[in-house]
């Protein structure tokens, strides 16, 4: 069975940092692609980074210079680095893991940020 368990929300000030991390199991961890999708309260649902199998990262414009995604897959373990954090950055975050068709996703993290 396929198992991502996310954990590092919390609530924080403006211009806090947090890091998440999201632990897969159940899955040949090096050969997907991992990210986050977060979903503020009255948005919509937005992806906020990505990496590749072979370590490329893509982030929205929105978190561009803030956040970074990266990877250790002799942990199978993916981490977002949160920095400089802003009210608008309140979400529940949810890592996934991503190969072809399959995607599985983790179980939500809430991130808050005070102004």
């Amino acid at each position: 069975q396929v198992q991502l368990v996310e954990s590092g929300g919390g609530l924080v000030q403006f211009g806090g940092s947090l890091r998440l991390s999201c632990a897969a199991s159940g899955i040949i961890f090096s050969n997907y692609a991992m990210g986050w999708y977060r979903q503020g309260p009255g948005k919509q649902r937005e992806l906020v980074a990505s990496i590749t199998s072979g370590g490329n990262t893509n982030y929205a414009d929105s978190v561009k210079g803030r956040f970074t995604i990266s990877r250790d897959n002799a942990k199978n373990t993916a981490y977002l680095q949160m920095n400089s954090l802003k009210p608008e950055d309140t979400a529940v975050y949810y890592c996934y893991a991503r190969l072809g068709p399959y995607t599985y996703w983790g179980q939500g993290t809430q991130v808050t940020v005070s102004s």
